[in-house]
Parts: C-alpha cells; sequence; structure tokens
C-alpha cells in the first residue's frame, strides 16, 4: 500500500491548493470565487500547449487523409470528455461515426457510473484498440490527468508498437509517457485535491475540441465559420442548414428550402448548385474533384 501511495503522492494533481484551503469555511459566494478564479487559469494553460496542440492536429488530419481514424483512449472524466467528443463529430461535421471514436475505460457502463478498478489494468487498453482494428495510419490519443493511468498507457504503448501516430494529453509535467506529441497544460492543483473532473477536465475538454474542430476546418468542412458539412438530422440541424444555406447564397429561408430540396438535403451540394448555378451531377463531381473544399470549388 505504500508503495502505491507514493507513486501518487506527489503528482501535481494530487496536490493541495493554498488558495481553497479554507473553502469549506466560506459562504455560497465566496467558493464559487474561488473556484472561478482558479478556472480562469486554465485559458492561458491551455494557450501555453498551443504548439503542441497544433503538432497533434497535424497528424490527425493527415490520418484522415489517408483514411485514417482519430481514437481517445482515457479512463473516468478523462474517458466521457473523449467519448463526448468523438459522439459531436458526426451530426456538426457530416463524418462517418468511426472517424473519431472514444475509447473508456469500463465500456458503456463507465460512462454513466464510476467504474475505477478498470483503469487499472493495461492490456487492456491494448485490447480495446485491438477489438477496433487498429492500424499504422490511425491516430491515438492517451487522456490522463494524472499522467500513470494504466489503462491508457496500455493503449499507447501497442499503438506505437504497430505503428500509429500517438499524442498523449496529461496535466502532469513530470508524468509525460513517451508519444509522438505531448500536450501538457499545467493548470495546478485542484480547488479539491485530487479531483480532476474540475480544471484537469476543463482543459481536457478545451483541447479536444480545439483538435476536431480545426481539423475539419483543415479538411474543409467549414466555411468561414459555418458547418456546411452538418448533418441535418433532426428538425434544429434542418434548420441550421437552411440558414447557412441562406446566409452564403443570399436566399430568402423559402428558396433556402427548396434549394436543399434540389440537393437532397445535403448541404455543401446545395450551396455548390446555387453558387454556380449547375446540376446537382456537376456539383457533386466538383466537389470530388476538389476533395469537398468548398473555396476551391468557389474559386475563391
Amino acid at each position: 500500500m505504500n508503495e502505491q501511495a507514493s507513486k501518487w503522492a506527489g503528482l501535481l494533481t494530487e496536490q493541495r491548493n493554498p488558495n481553497s484551503t479554507h473553502i469549506d469555511r466560506c459562504s455560497t459566494v465566496d467558493a464559487l470565487r474561488i473556484i472561478n478564479a482558479e478556472d480562469q487559469k486554465i485559458a492561458r494553460a491551455v494557450e501555453g500547449a498551443i504548439g503542441d496542440i497544433a503538432r497533434a492536429v497535424d497528424l490527425v488530419v493527415s490520418a484522415f487523409q489517408k483514411g485514417g481514424r482519430l481514437f481517445y483512449v482515457g479512463a473516468g472524466t478523462s474517458g466521457r470528455l473523449g467519448v463526448l467528443d468523438a459522439a459531436e463529430c458526426p451530426p456538426t461535421y457530416g463524418i462517418q461515426p468511426d472517424m473519431v471514436q472514444g475509447i473508456i475505460a469500463g465500456g458503456v457502463p463507465a460512462l454513466t457510473q464510476s467504474q475505477e478498478g478498470a483503469e487499472d489494468h493495461p492490456e487492456d487498453g491494448k485490447a480495446a484498440l485491438e477489438a477496433r482494428a487498429c492500424t499504422s495510419d490511425d491516430v491515438v490519443m492517451g487522456i490522463a490527468a494524472s499522467g500513470v493511468t494504466p489503462f491508457v498507457l496500455g493503449a499507447l504503448e501497442y499503438a506505437q508498437r504497430i505503428g500509429a501516430k500517438t499524442v498523449f494529453f496529461t496535466c502532469n509535467p513530470a508524468r509525460t509517457a513517451r508519444a509522438d506529441v505531448a500536450i501538457v497544460p499545467v493548470v495546478g492543483p485542484e480547488v479539491i485535491a485530487g479531483s480532476t473532473r474540475m480544471k484537469a477536465g476543463t482543459a481536457t475538454k478545451l483541447v479536444l475540441n480545439m483538435i476536431t474542430t480545426t481539423a475539419m476546418i483543415r479538411l474543409g468542412k467549414v466555411y468561414e465559420n459555418l458547418m456546411i458539412d452538418l448533418a441535418p438530422t433532426c428538425d434544429k440541424l434542418s434548420d441550421r442548414a437552411q440558414r447557412i444555406l441562406g446566409l452564403i447564397a443570399d436566399l430568402p429561408p423559402e428558396e433556402s428550402r427548396k434549394a436543399l430540396d434540389r440537393a437532397q438535403g445535403d448541404l455543401k451540394t446545395a450551396l455548390v448548385m446555387t453558387k454556380r448555378a449547375v446540376s446537382i451531377e456537376t456539383a457533386r463531381a466538383l466537389l470530388k474533384k476538389n476533395k469537398g473544399v468548398l473555396n476551391a470549388v468557389l474559386g475563391e
């Protein structure tokens, strides 16, 4: 037990935060102010890691361009945030569900109920990637706020062995695992010691958003700042698609709806048909020729 305790005792994310040692005696408002003051440090820490985040994005874009995938691997909060980011990519950017995948220690049950012991087995991280037929074309991003999660480290070791590109995220600079890129925003000790669902979790969410969003921009799935590859799978997204088409093509709502109908619901195709005054077949051919990049199709 003493040997195990020493493994975590020195981690930055396990230290006591001197700014919150009296939080249990604070008023509600003062407790919230302490939390908010600590949260303001997160964006600065992430800013300091932008160079490494950019390197990770380049790896991901390269993988996508050759048909590879991005796997997030984590346990607890880290795993849930990876699953969340992966789940939100298909409706936002119209990608296939397997293009970005989240893997969490303990599987689906761990998404809604803590499965803490599941993170202790490195062989399970390896097995999870094997089950998804991970290859050298893929990118595996291990997420471990502490930097020592065995499930994550096992997955990264396996990914490196098969030649996949690897990214490691941690908030503990002294615990950086071997990887092609390490992203280490140093957010400091948590308001409640060891509760990495707080600052470390927020930093994780920011970084994952940055990686997939920027990768999708690089792939041409954004025009200006509009999601032109969204999947109109519900009334809200159908309405958004109509509004985006109206904004870019300067169409009134009813004309936008008709244009989308003519494009069989595909926003990007509707944009090319409208802006270039071409048929659906020609629009699709132009998009294919230009790898789906709308700026290239429109000659901008």
